[in-house]
């Protein structure tokens, strides 16, 4: 097998005492962090009205993203495709497949990353999305991005053609994201690459994987099936400090998993000296035994591990380091090291 490339998944973390402006300046510092160290991609997920993420809008922070670095792709992991318009984000992606030519990824998910509350002020469509919409609006999109656009024929026979942007000379590589047996199927059938996001759950990935592989239809661009895995993932120097910097993204795991009031994220500190109790113990124990936590060589060992024995050659790293109440709320100190120790080892 091949080496593994390691790419990365950010969440844009807001802790305390942080502004929005220096979470995303911390996460434009960390893509040019895995630029310099030649990391293959750098996707932004798309997440709502969460007080501890700040990835609202992968394409904003996409365009970002490009005027910082030189050899990354960029993309998003992914755009929650039920909260938009498939225009729209034909439109988006092919302006910034304009912007950064050859570098972007488009990943598209079907659950719509929030309440029903959010998904209205989102579409305008009530409390339900437009989930069951999701396989037409992939193929709308990529039509949209195509060179020969896509037609709407009308029912009284005449033709209009609409294209995501003119004269293009290149489109985004579009990638179904998913965690459900649905979604690696969709995949399949339609011939795209396919994620499993298996940072978020973990669970069914033998099967999904399977499913995909097993049933995949060859279409041109994509002749072979092809996936990559996600990982939550902290490197420090030593395996307390790792313990430490995970503590407080799992305790924000636990918060949502048991349905208990969300806050910004707690910085190590604040994790270590929190009160807990039995049902959160469990949870953050539960999610614990999934991530790669420890110094840079056993995360490397780790990461190596799980790349080869799922058969992929790519695993996307989402750096859940906490921060030390003492560090520059602008500056991803933790995060960054875990991305140089494991990209150093591997």
């Amino acid at each position: 097998m091949s080496a593994t490339a390691l790419s990365v998944l950010d969440l844009v973390p807001v802790r305390t005492g942080q502004t929005s402006a220096e979470a995303i300046a911390s996460s434009l510092s960390l893509a040019e962090t895995a630029d310099r160290l030649g990391y293959r991609r750098y996707w932004f997920a798309e997440h709502h009205n969460m007080p501890a993420v700040a990835s609202t809008t992968p394409p904003v922070l996409i365009a970002a993203a490009a005027t910082r670095t030189t050899r990354l792709r960029l993309g998003s992991g992914g755009v929650m495709l039920p909260n938009h318009a498939p225009l729209i984000v034909a439109e988006q992606f092919a302006a910034l497949e304009a912007i950064a030519p050859g570098r972007i990824d488009l990943g598209l998910g079907r659950a719509p990353g929030s309440d029903p509350v959010i998904t209205q002020l989102l579409r305008g469509s009530g409390t339900t999305s437009d989930v069951e919409q999701f396989p037409r609006h992939v193929q709308d999109i990529a039509a949209l991005l195509s060179g020969d656009g896509a037609t709407v024929r009308f029912t009284s026979g005449g033709e209009y053609t609409v294209r995501a942007t003119p004269a293009a000379t290149g489109s985004p590589e579009v990638w179904l994201l998913g965690s459900s047996d649905y979604s690696a199927q969709l995949a399949a059938s339609h011939g795209l690459p396919y994620v499993f996001a298996n940072h978020f759950s973990g669970q069914g990935l033998e099967r999904a994987l399977d499913l995909y592989r097993t049933g995949y239809r060859p279409s041109e661009e994509h002749p072979e099936p092809r996936t990559f895995l996600t990982v939550n993932a902290v490197a420090a120097p030593t395996s307390e400090e790792a313990e430490a910097r995970a503590l407080p993204q799992l305790r924000m795991m636990a918060r949502l998993r048991l349905n208990q009031p969300l806050g910004a994220l707690e910085t190590v500190e604040e994790a270590l000296a929190a009160e807990t109790d039995a049902s959160m113990d469990e949870v953050v124990q539960a999610a614990r035994s999934r991530w790669f936590v420890g110094t840079g060589e056993s995360v490397a060992a780790e990461v190596r591990g799980f790349a080869e024995r799922h058969g992929v050659d790519e695993i996307m790293l989402s750096p859940v380091a906490g921060a030390y109440e003492s560090e520059p709320k602008d500056s991803p100190l933790g995060r960054a090291q875990t991305l140089e120790l494991i990209a150093a080892a591997l």
